[in-house]
């Protein structure tokens, strides 16, 4: 191994060449640069913003929840104010007449 890293230091074109050829096997900076360019070389070496899990899936799966919420709300467990209100709302308008009254486990 000592003698791949000395013939890398060494100064011959040829040497200079494979180290290039290697840098651009391994993903790495081909030429040496300054660390305002190297800046750049790391921007651009990240996952793009779109396809990173922590930016894409950083909301909850809203229907998931929804449809778990119904079901504890069913079982008594949790208490959806705006759901109540509907179906009070709802109640009322059949007691007038307006409107055929369904039983809130049916509803859609």
């Amino acid at each position: 191994m000592n003698k791949y890293l000395q013939l890398a230091t060494v100064g011959t074109n040829y040497a200079k060449r494979m180290n290039r050829l290697s840098n651009r096997i391994f993903g790495e900076v081909v030429r040496p640069t300054n660390q305002k360019s190297l800046k750049v070389v790391k921007l651009f070496s990240e996952k793009p913003v779109q396809k990173r899990p922590e930016i894409v899936d950083y909301y909850p799966r809203h229907k998931d929840i929804q449809k778990l919420m119904l079901h504890l709300r069913d079982y008594g467990l949790f208490r959806d104010e705006h759901e109540d209100f509907k179906e009070e709302y709802d109640r009322l308008r059949e007691l007038r007449g307006k409107k055929k009254w369904i039983p809130p486990p049916f509803r859609k």
